[in-house]
């Protein structure tokens, strides 16, 4: 009996070990730090994911725009307007008719027209009584600054991607502006010849490059000219009223015009 215990103690001890080990390994996989590593993953790669979003779009006009000028029977009326997101934050007149009683009407009218400008942020503005040819004139020059402003928005779309590239690239041709010189109207008193710009479809600046001259006709022409120019671009054709005192003038005018309109495809 004495000589089976060294034995036992081997074999039990050899067991022990054994059973030592095989615990050992079976604990190992649950604390390898790259089965921890690949669980963590999926977690990084969905915060990943998650993040980006998408910005606002670039198709708004913002900065600033100056309108053509618009003459009037008393001076020129151009109009500037700052643009925020596609929205008129500001509008002032870079030029407005100076001297004489011109001086109390421009500083009547101007400050109630850019208020109204940027409250109802379109031109479709009231005039302001006693400055009829200001107000004319400076509602002329805001729609050019506007459609100026369209275009800007169209061009920006545009370029934002293939999809608003296709929407946007009528409205981008279409706010094309051209200019074309009407025929000349032989009158009784000299020749007539106007020049319009057009841009979408409408009459944005009108200006005669003949006109009658010498003696009275220099006169007649101050005197009338102005007033058929801003007629002309008020009402988008031929269908103008004649200039009081000179009949002649107004007959070539709108028989150029007429022409420059048919060209145009007006």
């Amino acid at each position: 009996m004495k000589k089976s215990h060294p034995i036992r103690r081997v074999v039990l001890a050899s067991a022990a070990t054994v059973s030592g080990v095989v615990l050992l390994l079976s604990l190992k996989p649950a604390s390898d730090p790259n089965a921890q590593a690949a669980g963590a993953a999926p977690q990084q790669t969905a915060g990943a994911q998650a993040s980006p979003q998408g910005g606002t779009g670039s198709g708004t006009a913002s900065g600033t725009i100056d309108g053509n000028v618009a003459q009037t029977q008393y001076g020129n009326v151009q109009v500037r307007l700052t643009v925020a997101n596609g929205k008129i934050t500001k509008a002032e007149a870079i030029q407005a008719p100076k001297g004489g009683t011109s001086d109390q009407k421009t500083a009547l009218s101007i400050p109630k027209l850019t208020q109204e400008t940027v409250a109802a942020q379109s031109a479709q503005i009231d005039a302001v009584s006693g400055a009829t040819y200001t107000s004319n004139g400076y509602k002329q020059s805001l729609q050019s600054a506007l459609d100026k402003m369209k275009a800007s928005a169209g061009s920006a779309q545009s370029g934002g991607g293939s999809s608003q590239s296709g929407g946007s690239g009528s409205s981008s041709g279409a706010a094309q502006a051209k200019t074309v010189t009407g025929a000349v109207a032989q009158t009784q008193y000299g020749p007539v010849q106007v020049r319009i710009t057009v841009a979408n479809g409408k009459i944005t600046k009108a200006d005669a490059v003949q006109a009658p001259k010498g003696g009275l006709s220099d006169q007649k022409t101050a005197l009338a000219i102005p007033k058929l120019n801003q007629e002309a671009v008020a009402a988008g054709n031929a269908q103008i009223d004649s200039v009081s005192g000179a009949t002649y003038t107004s007959g070539g005018y709108k028989q150029s015009l007429q022409s420059a309109l048919d060209q145009a495809g007006g």
